[in-house]
């Protein structure tokens, strides 16, 4: 049986479902969620942000792969809403990344808005399809394979 969500989830809630904490937490808050479909999260990208001491200082950009990570962490919120939410024990690893694709630089001051599938479920392993978007427009897709471990 589905327990209901309570929308939305802050940080505090995101550190009950996810292991990840600063400076790799890369989800602020959750705001739509489809069980077993979809969810739709967010990070505010800021300034002082780790990765922009060297990335680029003079012109900060957040690292595609931190973009990449961030739609892997939607997909490991998805699964934990979807499957009960309980850390115990498990914990999921990316596996692999196709079609990426960049379209837009992601700088300080955005939002970046993290809308990832499900695409299909197979033992423990989950095809996830993740777009990310500033103001609406595409900034990075992909599909992302994540297989769940015991830990």
């Amino acid at each position: 049986m589905n327990q209901p969500v309570t929308l939305p989830i802050d940080i505090n809630g995101i550190h009950e479902l996810l292991p990840h904490r600063y400076p790799f937490l890369l989800i602020d808050r959750v705001v739509e969620f489809e069980h077993g479909k979809r969810v739709l999260a967010y990070k505010n990208v800021t300034g002082n942000e780790h990765f922009f001491q060297g990335h680029f200082p003079d012109r900060p950009v957040m690292p595609g792969v931190l973009v990449i990570e961030s739609l892997a962490q939607a997909g490991g919120v998805l699964s934990q809403l979807t499957h009960g939410g309980s850390l115990t024990g498990r914990l999921s690893y990316l596996v692999k990344v196709d079609n990426a694709k960049f379209s837009r630089m992601v700088v300080p001051g955005d939002r970046l808005d993290l809308e990832v599938e499900i695409r299909r479920e197979i033992r423990n392993m989950t095809l996830y399809c993740g777009v990310a978007r500033v103001g609406g427009e595409q900034v990075a897709c992909a599909d992302i394979l994540c297989a769940e471990v015991r830990s």
